[in-house]
């Protein structure tokens, strides 16, 4: 038991360190990108600290990492021009911790039940393609953005694809090596023999991935001046010269807005779009668990409500459980939330301690890391086990996965949720009963034998059977079998056993049908 303890944390320390440095980079581009303001900057960093320590604390889940989400940059960006004050935007993210709060007593969490598993894993597998397609640029030495948006158009007026363009134009030789020396090394560390040395079983290798990373770019300047990466394509962490400097970074909501409208219109937006991005990010999350643990979603909606509320009290943006992150840390060994809270406290000692040194980081060693994570989340064999699976699956996995792509995350997903919805319909279509005819004295005998929940759904279906039963025959409505049988469907068999029926010399028999009132008054 000891001993297991023991290996467990061993893994999530070590996992921690990967997710830390998957973070920072992320962290610091959407407090840019959300903000439009570098001297904000660091309200991503102190979101990171508060979705690893705080929701890592009070989450219910094993592996899911939390903080500020690109999902939600375009709403932070407008809500800012909207309320005129960046204080006006942490009142809002306050306000919206409690109504998250409240929804998860309100057990509001189970609205994550009702995504179908196929829209899920395009969710996956999108976010892995668009990891690779943003992080590509940054690899090669070129991006104008930060670290990238995660929607199809840029802040910076290109796209996913013109970025790329760009980027294989105007490269940096000093970046493609680092970058490819990086992929290079998480391969060989990847492999079963690693595992076998003592040192690799804790050190990650995107913690040497780093190190040599800042080893190059160091030795390029003094070696090849011209390969050198420096400015926007090395981590940029606000650095504090003394104790009331980094206390500046820190900012208070402004409650005299508490009578401004807009803020409430804001707080329930954030609200609503940050629970669904975690409740969906959650059940994505439950399926790459190795162990396959459930997390509570309520409890995951109270935990990320209490990290809005602080996260908006400090100074920092909305916070949500992030794919990326949580992906980053089942990849990299996490077992437990202790990796999750231990990376919180990384962020926040290197923010006070080491942002000097975080600063030499290339933003290349981050791509090539992201560019794995991005690898193992779209795998050939996940489309190969969609596609076996059938079209009812693999239709709507890959319309996700396109719609991602072209739009945003959420609209993605509600393209994919229609496609999944039309395939549920066909399916209740076709499954409302079952249908046999047979031959008695000369005469059609059909018996419809309804399924055990006949919902509205199945209204049509039933309807056009109805319509399609040959004159002068008899049918048998079989209910038995039901645990509930909608009124539109009652309503349907009682118009037809009344009306239609007795004009084409058919005779009705049901058998646990209840009657009902007709809506049309016959």
């Amino acid at each position: 038991m000891r001993s297991g303890f023991i290996k467990d944390f061993k893994n999530d320390l070590s996992a921690s360190l990967v997710v830390f440095l998957v973070a920072l980079p992320l962290c610091l581009g959407i407090g840019l990108a959300s903000t439009g303001r570098p001297e904000l900057v660091f309200s991503g960093i102190i979101a990171g600290i508060v979705g690893g320590i705080v929701v890592g604390l009070l989450s219910g889940s094993n592996v899911g990492v939390s903080g500020p989400a690109a999902g939600l940059v375009v709403i932070v960006l407008s809500a800012i021009t909207t309320l005129k004050s960046f204080e006006a935007l942490l009142l809002a993210v306050f306000l919206a911790g409690i109504i998250q709060l409240v929804a998860g007593f309100l057990k509001a969490g189970i609205v994550s039940y009702y995504f179908p598993s196929a829209v899920i894993k395009g969710m996956l597998a999108a976010i892995g393609l668009t990891l690779i397609l943003k992080e590509i640029p940054h690899a090669l030495g070129y991006d104008k953005d930060f670290i990238g948006d995660f929607t199809m158009s840029q802040s910076d007026g290109h796209n996913t694809f013109s970025e790329l363009y760009y980027a294989f134009i105007y490269n940096s030789p000093g970046a493609i090596t680092i970058s490819i020396l990086s992929l290079a090394l998480l391969i060989v560390f990847e492999q079963p023999f690693m595992r076998k040395i003592g040192l690799f079983k804790f050190l990650p290798g995107a913690l040497f991935v780093v190190l040599i990373g800042i080893f190059l770019n160091l030795l390029f300047k003094n070696v090849h001046p011209d390969w050198a990466l420096q400015g926007e394509h090395l981590v940029q962490l606000p650095v504090a010269n003394s104790i009331p400097d980094f206390i500046s970074f820190f900012r208070f909501p402004d409650f005299s807005q508490l009578s401004n409208p807009d803020v409430y219109v804001v707080a329930f937006t954030l609200a609503i779009v940050a629970s669904l991005e975690t409740l969906l990010c959650v059940e994505a999350t439950d399926k790459l668990d190795p162990f396959k643990r459930t997390t509570p979603t309520n409890r995951e909606l109270k935990a990320q409500g209490v990290g809005n509320i602080i996260s908006g009290l400090i100074g920092g943006l909305p916070v949500t459980q992030v794919i990326v992150r949580s992906s980053a840390n089942i990849n990299a060994g996490g077992k437990s939330k202790i990796s999750t809270i231990v990376h919180g406290l990384i962020l926040l000692l290197s923010a006070i301690f080491i942002p000097r040194y975080l600063n030499l980081i290339p933003l290349a060693s981050l791509a090539a890391i992201l560019l794995v994570v991005g690898y193992k989340l779209s795998k050939v064999s996940l489309y190969k086990a969609m596609y076996r699976l059938g079209w009812d699956q693999f239709l709507p996995f890959i319309v996700t996965i396109v719609a991602i792509l072209a739009t945003d995350l959420l609209k993605g997903i509600a393209i994919g949720m229609a496609f999944a919805i039309f395939f549920i319909l066909r399916k209740n279509y076709r499954h409302a009963y079952h249908y046999k005819k047979e031959k008695k004295n000369d005469r059609d005998v059909i018996t419809i034998r309804l399924s055990e929940e006949v919902t509205f759904l199945n209204k049509a279906s039933i309807q056009l059977s109805l319509d399609d039963l040959p004159r002068d025959s008899k049918v048998v409505i079989d209910g038995s079998n039901s645990v509930a049988i909608d009124h539109d469907v009652l309503e349907i068999i009682q118009d037809f056993k009344r009306m239609a029926a007795p004009q084409r010399n058919i005779d009705v028999e049901t058998i646990a049908v209840p009657e009902v009132q007709s809506g049309q008054g016959h």
